[in-house]
């Protein structure tokens, strides 16, 4: 398949941007995966870094770009000649969470706005196989779309100055999974007692961009249970090959 419709550009003294349309889609999703594993096998004896959006690649080179219009020639040159009709490779995991109320600090604030028992926004939110479409904003936090339209909500106007390491919660369109602790501003649901970043691990993350994640519901009990298994190192996320959906 030819590439088409995608502008390059410089940005800083390092990186050269590469954007799609501004389109969020698996379809999108495939090309923008596709292209950053033609530039990764590219650039694989050279320490370049390439990093993905929803529809953009950044690429980071380890020096200054003395000449930007080379470097930029050379890239239409590669993405010209480069074949993206390959389709990515996923894994599926599955990550158990915990809808109590003590955990799920805004399930009370969305049910009064929309109206909806907490049964059902949790409902809403066990049954998508969600998509992971980029890892961003902390080390290991997944953009995760494919959330239910009943389910999607404004983020709060006002941030947490602290949202706790394994919150989920949902932001307009996506839900994610907070890696760490830190500020915030997604309407939280739940919390994951699973490890989903951890830099003494090769890799630190071991779910990318293209995985597909499926959330199951537990109790307090069972959570205190996975915690304790992941602290005797006895817990290992349930994972398959992803084969899609009929």
């Amino acid at each position: 398949m030819m590439l088409s419709n995608y502008t390059i550009k410089p940005m800083g003294e390092k990186a050269i941007l590469l954007e799609f349309e501004a389109e969020i889609s698996e379809k999108m999703l495939e090309k923008v995966l596709s292209l950053k594993n033609v530039l990764e096998n590219f650039f694989i004896k050279e320490r370049v870094e390439v990093i993905n959006t929803y529809h953009s690649l950044l690429i980071i080179y380890p020096f200054t770009i003395e000449d930007v219009y080379e470097k930029i020639s050379a890239l239409k040159e590669l993405l010209d000649r480069a074949n993206i009709g390959k389709k990515h490779e996923s894994d599926l995991f599955h990550i158990p969470v915990c809808y109590d109320p003590s955990f799920g600090w805004d399930l009370e604030f969305i049910s009064e706005a929309k109206g909806l028992p907490f049964e059902e926004i949790i409902n809403l939110h066990l049954q998508p196989i969600y998509t992971v479409y980029f890892v961003g904003f902390l080390p290991g936090f997944l953009y995760l779309g494919g959330l239910e339209k009943a389910l999607q909500f404004s983020r709060k106007k006002e941030p947490r100055l602290e949202v706790p390491k394994g919150a989920v919660g949902i932001g307009e369109n996506q839900t994610g999974i907070y890696p760490k602790t830190s500020p915030g501003g997604w309407q939280i649901l739940g919390r994951a007692p699973v490890e989903i970043f951890d830099k003494n691990e090769n890799p630190p993350c071991e779910i990318s961009a293209g995985d597909k994640i499926k959330f199951y519901p537990i109790d307090l009990q069972e959570y205190e249970v996975v915690r304790e298994q992941i602290s005797a190192g006895k817990f290992q996320l349930k994972k398959e090959i992803y084969e899609g959906q009929d």
